[in-house]
């Protein structure tokens, strides 16, 4: 904050806004998801309400990537400017105790440079969907999994998912209410591994059409399944009835976003 003179007389105030870079971990099972709405708790809506109480600033919160209802994060990033002069471990202290008892967590703030946007500087977006394919119902993960109980065969499995890596148009995986201007997208990893009764699907791409990483996920399990389906031509098709169902949200997290090329922290 400073103050501007001219001559004897002060004859404006300007106030410096700061930008700050957050990452954030969240619960989603009970938020719609990361965008402010009316409908109830949002990511956004919760950080917003910490910061306000925090130092009575009215910010826009944007994000890495806006999840969908029920869908978790390990590690999303956000930015969001103040005037309040503060420090950045002041301001996640502050947060995280205007957060105590809700499913949103500050793991990290840093102040970046005015012009840093977490949404369009990001260069590459990571998920994960974990399925438990396992006959015994789900217990200790509740709500972060999807419960599979019918046998998945993974080698078929991983197959198909070679054939999804690259650039294509990507019609059939796309949600009927998708805004993005094109469907074609290139998925840069699509990487299966098993571990015990869980498989985990690894997703990366500097971006995603809404639904797309759930319905590819829906698409692998069905072709695990011993469903039909050949990946060549569902993209052939560019119809969303082509591909498989559209997987719950529950196993759904992002992972984090990267900012830089050679980036590989966990809190990129």
């Amino acid at each position: 904050m400073c103050f501007v003179f001219q001559g004897r007389y002060t004859i404006t105030k300007v106030n410096k806004m700061a930008r700050y870079k957050i990452d954030i971990e969240y619960d989603g099972t009970d938020l719609i998801g990361w965008q402010e709405n009316q409908q109830g708790p949002s990511v956004q809506s919760l950080l917003q309400d910490a910061i306000y109480k925090f130092c009575s600033e009215k910010t826009e919160v944007y994000s890495a990537g806006r999840t969908d209802a029920g869908v978790h994060a390990i590690c999303m990033s956000a930015h969001f400017d103040l005037e309040k002069d503060t420090t950045p471990e002041t301001i996640m202290r502050a947060m995280n105790f205007y957060l105590t008892n809700k499913p949103v967590a500050v793991l990290n703030c840093e102040k970046v440079d005015d012009d840093f946007h977490a949404r369009f500087d990001c260069i590459k977006r990571c998920y994960k969907y974990i399925v438990l394919n396992r006959q015994s119902p789900v217990v200790l993960n509740k709500n972060r999994v999807w419960w599979v109980p019918q046998y998945l065969d993974i080698d078929a499995i991983k197959n198909a998912a070679k054939l999804l890596v690259g650039k294509h148009d990507f019609t059939s995986f796309r949600a009927a209410q998708c805004q993005a201007k094109s469907p074609i997208k290139t998925l840069d990893v699509c990487n299966i591994t098993k571990n015990g009764d869980e498989i985990i699907f690894a997703f990366e791409a500097r971006s995603f059409l809404h639904h797309q990483v759930r319905n590819m996920v829906g698409t692998l399990v069905e072709i695990g399944m011993g469903k039909d389906l050949d990946i060549n031509k569902i993209f052939e098709e560019k119809n969303r009835s082509a591909a498989g169902i559209n997987a719950p949200a529950c196993g759904l997290y992002f992972v984090r976003a990267i900012y830089a090329k050679g980036d590989d922290s966990e809190s990129a």
